[in-house]
């Protein structure tokens, strides 16, 4: 199907959900620890707003919102790869192991520099390199262990959830030698929490996100060959190996530079591919900026959610999302009559 006959049949959807994130942003402005009204929140905008109400807003929620949507997008464009790649649906960068190998790298890196020097731990703009390496790492040993002539979809799971659980250990190990204070810390991350981010970890993101869009797009024609038996995408001259390796990395690099910022949130890669394919089918040119902006709608939810049901307490928001996605993998299984796509 061409892509632009595609992105016409689901025109609708695309509307629907860019909609549905401008009326949330604009709900999530106004709700929180100190609520600010509409009126005060367009007199904010427009340089009319208290003091206090600049620093809440500009400083505090704006930043916050925009992690958000910038983590949405690049957890549910990882997903959405690996499904494609794998051509399993229950492909996610959380149940996989890959977000806790990009875990380990940053608490690793943490562990080794922060305690030598305690401004690395404040610097954002190193962390999602380490995660992307830890991120690459993992989803490698995934990829080559669940190969047998071809990824079997149980094999993959299997050997995913073998890794999430070694990463896991392996962060509390390198937990329980950190001092109090950086354990605490690292815990609240590692469930996911966009909890007081600020403007640099917004500029540390938005590179990653912003060159690997449209890098991941271009390749939407090759990730839709590759859903078809290996001869065809090999006649029409597609480097299978090569390509496989190449979407690998872009998602793992966009899951280690979410998880660098966001800290371990679960569920995003996997339920807004798989709503994005009921709602519009398979064609990865529909799929991957549909699920882009499911995946931005459902983390903007649950932040508003995480920061306004038992406030002044902050729930994280990786907490929220495998509340929500939990039931909604189970669901998955329990409908499913095969562990392929």
């Amino acid at each position: 199907m061409d892509w632009r006959l595609a992105l016409k049949q689901s025109r609708k959807w695309i509307a629907f959900f860019l909609l549905f994130i401008v009326v949330v942003f604009m709900f999530s402005l106004s709700t929180g620890a100190m609520p600010i009204n509409h009126t005060e929140v367009f007199q904010t905008l427009a340089g009319n707003g208290t003091p206090k109400q600049e620093l809440v807003l500009f400083q505090l929620r704006f930043p916050r919102m925009i992690i958000a949507i910038l983590i949405g997008m690049g957890l549910a464009l990882s997903g959405s790869i690996l499904q494609g790649l794998s051509r399993n649906s229950l492909a996610d960068p959380g149940i996989l192991g890959i977000n806790s190998g990009a875990g380990l790298a940053v608490v690793f890196f943490i562990y080794l520099f922060g305690q030598k020097d305690r401004s690395i731990m404040t610097e954002p703009l190193f962390l999602p390199f380490f995660a992307f390496i830890g991120a690459l790492i993992i989803a490698t040993l995934i990829y080559l262990l669940s190969w047998k002539k071809g990824i079997e979809p149980g094999r993959l799971l299997l050997t995913g959830l073998g890794f999430n659980a070694l990463c896991a250990a392996l962060l509390v190990i390198l937990q329980l030698k950190m001092d109090p204070k950086d354990f605490q810390q690292a815990t609240i991350w590692l469930t996911g929490s966009i909890w007081g981010t600020q403007w640099p970890y917004v500029w540390a993101l938005c590179p990653w996100i912003i060159l690997l869009l449209p890098i991941t797009y271009s390749k939407a024609r090759t990730t839709n060959l590759l859903q078809m038996n290996e001869e065809i995408p090999i006649a029409l001259g597609i480097r299978v190996e090569k390509d496989r390796f190449l979407l690998l990395c872009l998602s793992a690099a966009l899951a280690g530079a979410c998880v660098a910022v966001g800290g371990g949130i679960s569920f995003i890669g996997l339920l807004a591919p798989h709503l994005a394919r009921r709602l519009c089918g398979p064609n990865y040119f529909v799929n991957l900026p549909l699920s882009a902006l499911i995946g931005a709608s459902l983390l903007l939810l649950a932040d508003m959610i995480g920061k306004n049901l038992l406030a002044p307490a902050d729930i994280p928001v990786g907490i929220v999302i495998s509340i929500i996605g939990a039931p909604y993998l189970i669901y998955m299984l329990l409908t499913r009559k095969s562990t392929s796509m």
